[in-house]
């Protein structure tokens, strides 16, 4: 068993080594799959810990392997490493350096606490001499784009030696430095994409009786698609549709022939998730059809909902109960509508993704929410997530049985 209070101490002495290296990726972002010098990074310090160490996986992901002299099961541990096309205006020293680019989510400090995590097992277990079991290190790609884990997994990043139990951490504003939450069964909420497009009739503004605006019948649509949540679904299966991105027309009198609708479709519901598309091209196609226009429609299903396995949850749970108290350890009540492919890890194997809070409004940090210009977070906060994976490793390895 892991000695609680070492844990917490050499977590404390390697914190500035990782706000150090959390702020070195937050000033060289790096979007999805274009993460080459943050891999490169990654694995250097991997290597240096005398990890096994694979690079190029399913993109630019990087998979480390600490190797146990004893055997036993596989856990994982994931950490995405992509920023955001944002340009940052935090007025911070070590602030993005590439334009356009930023670490408005937090996976710089994603990406640093699992470092922080793995040498931290490496120095507890002596280089895996005594570990029961492996623990293996996911450094993903492109989680805010096209999506990282399926392409790591469809290349084997979960298999020699295949993983029973895999974890994940994210950022969290809406809660205070040193609080974290989790709960069982649906966490995060799918997340899928469409593409509607409006064809009408161009003309000139002056004579709308000769062409179908796309314009007007547009705007139709965007009201009569919002019913579905409202009017076609239960509140209790929440379904969230925005339509983030909308364009169309060449000037300002003339009538435009077509607009193009880009679309964020979030529920928690498979089954309702599968009956979406119908849904909305019922819709589309009605209000279309009436207006005396015609449409096109895409719809791509992306990340599926997030399930927390209850097992791994408890583990989550007597963990951290132990090392920051069970009045730290809050209920997350309901599903975040935010979409996580680690969905896809976490269906392989037992999973548990769970929040870390880093809102100090003392300190000013972590008052702007993710995917905001003036994002920042309370770096403190890390030491607890290098201490929870490095415990929680250490209980899972250590406490059950050996074996698939």
């Amino acid at each position: 068993m892991y000695n609680l209070e070492k844990l917490k101490v050499r977590a404390d002495q390697l914190l500035p080594e990782i706000v150090q290296m959390r702020r070195h990726f937050h000033m060289n972002p790096e979007l999805g799959m274009e993460e080459y010098e943050t891999a490169a990074t990654v694995a250097e310090y991997l290597n240096e810990l005398g990890l096994q160490v694979e690079t190029g996986v399913g993109g630019t992901g990087v998979v480390g392997v600490l190797r146990g002299s004893k055997p036993g099961r596989t856990i994982a541990f994931r950490a995405d490493m992509d920023a955001l096309p944002i340009e940052e205006d935090t007025g911070l020293e070590y602030a993005s350096r590439n334009s356009g680019k930023m670490h408005a989510c937090g996976h710089d400090a994603h990406t640093a606490n699992l470092m922080g995590t793995a040498k931290m097992l490496v120095e507890l277990t002596d280089g895996g001499q005594q570990l029961n079991g492996n623990v293996k290190f996911l450094f993903q790609p492109a989680e805010e784009s096209t999506g990282g884990a399926k392409p790591m997994i469809q290349v084997g990043a979960l298999e020699d030696p295949p993983v029973d139990a895999v974890f994940g951490l994210h950022v969290s504003n809406d809660l205070a430095s040193g609080e974290i939450s989790v709960k069982s069964g649906v966490v995060n909420s799918s997340s899928d994409d469409a593409v509607i497009q409006v064809l009408g009739e161009g003309g000139h503004a002056a004579h709308p009786e000769t062409a179908v605006d796309s314009v007007v019948v547009s705007a139709h649509v965007v009201t009569a698609l919002q019913t579905i949540s409202s009017r076609e679904v239960s509140h209790a299966d929440p379904v969230g549709l925005t339509i983030g991105k909308i364009y169309g027309g060449h000037w300002n009198n003339m009538i435009a022939p077509s607009v193009t609708m880009e679309v964020t479709i979030r529920s928690m519901n498979p089954e309702i998730r599968k009956s979406l598309p119908e849904r909305i091209e019922r819709i589309v196609r009605g209000v279309t059809e009436s207006m005396r226009a015609d449409y096109d429609f895409e719809y791509r299903f992306a990340y599926p909902a997030v399930q927390n396995d209850e097992e791994m949850v408890r583990l989550l749970r007597e963990t951290a109960g132990k090392m920051i108290g069970t009045d730290r350890i809050v209920e997350q009540q309901t599903p975040s509508m935010g979409g996580e492919d680690f969905a896809y890890f976490a269906q392989e194997a037992p999973g548990c993704f769970f929040r870390l809070g880093v809102r100090n409004e003392g300190k000013g940090l972590g008052i702007y929410p993710g995917h905001h210009p003036k994002f920042n977070m309370d770096e403190e906060p890390l030491k607890l997530g290098m201490m929870l994976m490095s415990g929680v490793a250490m209980q899972y390895l250590h406490k059950q049985k050996s074996g698939r």
